[in-house]
Order: structure tokens, then C-alpha cells, then sequence
């Protein structure tokens, strides 16, 4: 299984971004390859769009699960629709949250917020 986290760093000891459309970088994980590769996030710095952006983004690269502190509903939206799975993480690491999803201790994100629609960051 693939998952992506928003992550500050291009390392998995980074800390997970708090923001999912603005984060400056994607973990993704390959649970079956235990491989890492990390993609950066062209929509960080736009103008507005950065979730559904973002949300497309970790869908074309085939993730399944993401883990995240926080979602937008319209991010939800395409990320649901692509099957992606969306999962609270925990205040730790990116290592430390894909040990806490393997192990089967982090919970669905259940709390999707509106957005912050032309906040910026």
C-alpha cells in the first residue's frame, strides 16, 4: 500500500506539515517496498486551489491512505473520490506515524474542516 503525509522536509524524521495544500513537500511510502520517494508541492505557493491541488496530486501518484493533521472538505472531496483513505496523525514524526498507521493505531480523520479559502498561508 502506498500513503502520503504533508511533510516540512524532504526526510522521514521531518515533522508533518500542518497544513495539507500548503505543506512544501509529499512522503509518500510504499508499506510493501518500505521505500520512500518525496514529491514537491507546486501548489504551495498559488494563489488558492492548494488542497484540491494537493488532493489530485498525491491521488495521480497512486497513494491510498494519506495521514494528515488536517483536511479541507474540498480536498476531502477528490481524495474520497479517488479512494484515498484519510487518517489523523499523531504529533510525531513522518517515521513515527507510518510506524502508529502500520501498527494500526491512527484513526480516520473525521474532523474535515471548510477550508481557508484565500487565507494564504
Amino acid at each position: 500500500m502506498k500513503i502520503a503525509i504533508p511533510v516540512d522536509d524532504k526526510n522521514p524524521e521531518s515533522g508533518v506539515c500542518v497544513s495539507f495544500g500548503r505543506a512544501p513537500y509529499y512522503l509518500f511510502y510504499d508499506t510493501d517496498t518500505k521505500e520512500y520517494h518525496y514529491l514537491d508541492n507546486g501548489a504551495a505557493s498559488g494563489q488558492g486551489g492548494a488542497g484540491i491541488k494537493a488532493a489530485q496530486s498525491i491521488a495521480d501518484n497512486g497513494a491510498e491512505a494519506l495521514l494528515t493533521v488536517r483536511c479541507g472538505e474540498n480536498a476531502e472531496q477528490v481524495l474520497s473520490g479517488a479512494g484515498v483513505t484519510i487518517y489523523k496523525t499523531i504529533q510525531a514524526t513522518a517515521r513515527e506515524n507510518i510506524k502508529a498507521f502500520t501498527d494500526k493505531k491512527l484513526f480516520l480523520l473525521n474532523n474535515i474542516h471548510p477550508g481557508f479559502h484565500s487565507h494564504g498561508r
